[in-house]
C-alpha cells in the first residue's frame, strides 16, 4: 500500500476503508512552537521508539481504545518540523488486528515528511 497525503489548509487528511470503518489512516498538522518533536520530551516519556529519517526525528506509539461495543488498535507516529506538528493514526478494530497489523506497520513505517 503506497499513499500520499496532501494536507488541505484545515490540517487534516484521511482515508477510511468503506467496509471495515475501524480500519483507517489519517494525518493531522497543527501549528506548533516546538522545532523538533524531542522538545516534547524524552521518548521513554512520550512513545515507545524512536527513530531518525533525513535528520528528523520520529516517535512512534501502539495503543488500544476501547469502546463500549468494540476495541480498536492502533498505531501512531508524530514528529515537528517547520513548526508544524505531524500525527499519523492508522488502526483497525481488535478482531481483525492479526490479519491488518502487518499492512498497518507498513503504513506507520513509511510516514515521512518530505517537504
Amino acid at each position: 500500500m503506497h499513499m500520499r497525503f496532501s494536507i488541505p489548509l484545515g490540517g487534516r487528511s484521511r482515508y477510511k476503508d468503506v467496509i471495515e470503518p475501524l480500519e483507517r489512516v489519517s494525518v493531522n498538522l497543527i501549528p506548533t512552537s516546538k522545532q523538533t518533536i524531542k522538545d516534547f520530551g524524552p521518548p521513554k516519556e512520550i512513545a515507545e521508539t524512536l527513530h531518525e529519517v533525513d535528520g528528523k526525528t520520529y516517535y512512534q506509539f501502539e495503543f488500544t481504545a476501547q469502546a463500549r461495543n468494540y476495541t480498536r488498535h492502533a498505531l501512531g507516529i508524530i514528529t515537528v518540523f517547520n513548526g508544524k506538528f505531524y500525527t499519523l493514526t492508522t488502526g483497525a478494530n481488535e478482531r481483525r488486528w492479526e490479519k491488518m497489523k502487518d499492512r498497518l506497520h507498513t503504513v506507520v513505517d513509511s510516514f515521512k515528511i518530505t517537504v
